[in-house]
């Protein structure tokens, strides 16, 4: 008995060294996972152990003797691992769910791994139905390229307890994080006002051992199940549930009836861009699991709900799990409205939607131009480049799984897939002329204070942050529907409020600490801060017709304004401000526009100005002070009158500020040279 187990251990361990020796060496970064005590990695609970990454730098190879070699080492340190996913635990190539851990084997351990930024929730996807291996990598990547949020992802070759596992995508799971979904995290104790709008994570899924939150019915009645997120299910408390059920409840009826109002319809409860850009993503792939499963949604503190982050893009350009009779995803058909997962009724209630539609249509043609993320040369390039950096590994797989090696087939036939899908997809999404050219009010981001130094006053940097909002046109704009699209940033201008013509607002991080360093009150107070390093501010009107985009950075080109008082300003309203040479540094104290009094009254006209520009007041003027847009006083002229005709000719184009002494105190006012 006893030589009956010496030989079966015996060809154990051979097993596992001829195992591991398929990998003699890689171009891509090499995992070696080894489990306390070699214990089998389960479904059920995590598993204690020991993780490394050996990755030399680009254009070096790695192999398993470099574990040994600190300087080799991408990550060295302890893990907890499961078996994760539902039908994907189906293959023998099982997928895993990690924690990095402190050296406690408690604390988790925020880190970068292969270069992605710091965290602790990683996924090791074992693309167990996808022997292309590269449907979940390119369209997380298309997705980023667009513009939204998708896991970031790393190639990799993983060896367990000795055992090699073969090709692997090292991804970020889906959490809230200023790097991944970019939501405030709601607590327990968040169940009223403002705090009990967000922020939220839910999805559409399976329920998968967790708890249905609420239940909707797709377009045939078929039970579609939404789950919490965030908060955890366990968490989450009955005002928390009710409230972002609500919104989707919302939704439902308000798409239901077409109803587009930006104040009460659907428009007023959903970034549009989003959900757009979700539908575009999914579609292009033809995700036959798309609305239905591994759809995640997320909605910010006092911001809209939003589509997103994808998930989960194995079933894709003509892949299903045809092993269970399955055959989906095809080049021709609305996977919201193929006759099997539809998702929720509100995806092709949207879609049937004249103004949703054209919005869906014009940004997918804007995206499959030459040069844009979705061009179909654009895409192949990046599946052929994504295809040579895995091609060796994809070999080792093959033999090790038993695949039958015709990766380079597969990779085509995605791309004749994607050819004959832009096609369909083009020719079936409508027109969208009513929505090319749609009027917009003239509003620009002029000012932006980012960084404010916590050692000028009291107060805490952040509570000090603003911007500026500046109405170059001739005419009064409503800013009803108008907000800040994406995440990091949240503001919704209420219903029914108006900025003057030639005028600007000031919203404010914090409205009391605001007033008590500027002394007045600002228009309104955004929710979330400004990032201190940079970032994109995009005001949108209620369809997400872009107003304004800006993407400020606190590096040159850009004017130094980080942490040392002063704050960016746009020298020229009427300029191109994602220029960063159209901006300088100011530290010119502000003032309130929005609510001079009267008895201060001050008309600047014509403004803006070419040449002679009167001023004039109620009250006599004393004295006439003219600085630049970096408060750099320009002239000083005596008056003693009630108007004044001031030559600027001569004064280069961009913005001023006139500053009248009365005998009622200062008074200051832009004007725009032009």
């Amino acid at each position: 008995m006893r030589k009956v187990v010496f030989i079966i251990v015996l060809l154990f361990s051979v097993f596992r060294a001829v195992s591991a020796q398929l990998l003699n060496g890689t171009n891509l970064p090499i995992m070696i996972i080894t489990t306390d005590a070699g214990a089998p990695i389960t479904d059920s609970q995590k598993i204690p152990g020991t993780m490394k990454i050996i990755s030399n730098p680009a254009g070096k190879r790695n192999y398993p003797s470099d574990q040994d070699n600190p300087s080799n080492l991408n990550y060295t340190g302890r893990i907890s691992i499961k078996i994760r996913g539902q039908s994907s635990q189906y293959p023998d190539k099982k997928q895993y769910r990690i924690t990095t851990l402190l050296s406690d084997d408690y604390t988790k351990n925020n880190v970068s791994l292969l270069g992605m930024p710091d965290h602790n929730a990683w996924v090791i996807n074992a693309m167990g139905f996808d022997t292309s291996f590269v449907r979940d990598y390119i369209t997380y990547n298309l997705s980023r390229q667009i513009g939204e949020y998708a896991s970031r992802t790393a190639y990799c070759e993983v060896i367990i307890n000795g055992d090699y596992r073969g090709l692997y995508l090292l991804q970020e799971k889906i959490k809230a994080d200023a790097n991944r979904v970019n939501v405030i995290p709601i607590g327990f104790n968040d169940n009223s006002s403002e705090a009990l709008t967000g922020g939220y994570i839910t999805k559409a899924d399976k329920t998968g051992g967790d708890p249905t939150a609420w239940i909707m019915l797709s377009m045939s009645g078929a039970v579609q199940n939404y789950i919490h997120v965030l908060p955890k299910p366990i968490n989450v408390t009955d005002a928390q549930n009710d409230y972002i059920r609500g919104q989707f409840q919302y939704l439902a009826i308000t798409s239901s009836d077409n109803n587009t109002s930006v104040t009460d319809g659907f428009p007023a409860v959903i970034d549009i861009p989003s959900f757009v850009d979700y539908i575009i993503i999914e579609e292009l792939a033809s995700n036959c699991d798309a609305y239905q499963y591994s759809t995640y949604f997320h909605k910010d503190r006092n911001g809209k709900l939003r589509a997103g982050p994808v998930w989960d893009s194995d079933l894709t350009y003509g892949n299903d799990l045809f092993l269970w009779g399955l055959d989906r995803s095809h080049t021709d058909i609305w996977q919201f409205s193929n006759g099997d997962n539809e998702g929720s009724r509100f995806w092709r209630d949207l879609f049937n939607n004249d103004k949703f539609r054209c919005q869906l249509s014009k940004r997918w043609n804007e995206l499959i131009q030459p040069g844009q993320p979705l061009n179909l040369a654009s895409i192949k390039a990046l599946i052929d480049q994504t295809a040579d950096s895995i091609r060796e590994a994809v070999t080792r797989n093959d033999s090790h799984w038993g695949i039958n090696d015709q990766f380079q087939k597969r990779i085509d036939d995605i791309k004749n897939f994607l050819g004959k899908r832009i096609e369909w997809i083009t020719t079936n999404v409508g027109p969208y002329s009513e929505c090319s050219n749609v009027p917009v009010p003239p509003l620009v981001i002029s000012r932006i204070m980012y960084n404010p130094p916590s050692s000028v006053t009291p107060l805490k940097s952040d509570d000090q942050e603003f911007i500026e909002i500046t109405n170059i046109g001739d005419e009064d704009a409503d800013l009803t529907g108008i907000y800040f699209s994406g995440t990091g940033f949240v503001y919704q201008f209420p219903a029914n409020s108006t900025i003057k013509a030639h005028s600007s607002l000031l919203l404010a991080s914090n409205s009391s600490a605001f007033i008590k360093r500027y002394g007045f009150k600002p228009f309104g107070q955004f929710t979330r801060n400004l990032s201190d390093t940079g970032q994109s501010l995009v005001m949108v009107d209620g369809f997400g017709n872009v107003i304004n985009k800006v993407s400020y950075s606190a590096s040159s080109p850009w004017p130094d304004a980080n942490g040392n008082g002063k704050y960016l300003q746009l020298n020229d309203p009427a300029s191109d401000n994602s220029v960063p040479q159209n901006w300088v540094a100011s530290n010119l104290e502000l003032f309130d526009e929005q609510n001079i009094p009267s008895d201060l009254g001050l008309w600047l006209y014509p403004n803006p100005v070419r040449d002679i520009l009167r001023i004039q007041c109620g009250s006599e003027i004393q004295t006439i002070y003219l600085y630049d847009v970096s408060a750099n006083l320009l002239l000083t002229i005596p008056v003693n009158s009630h108007t004044l005709d001031l030559f600027m000719g001569h004064y280069s184009p961009g913005m001023y500020l006139i500053r009248a002494l009365t005998g009622n105190g200062f008074v200051t006012k832009k004007i725009i040279k032009q």
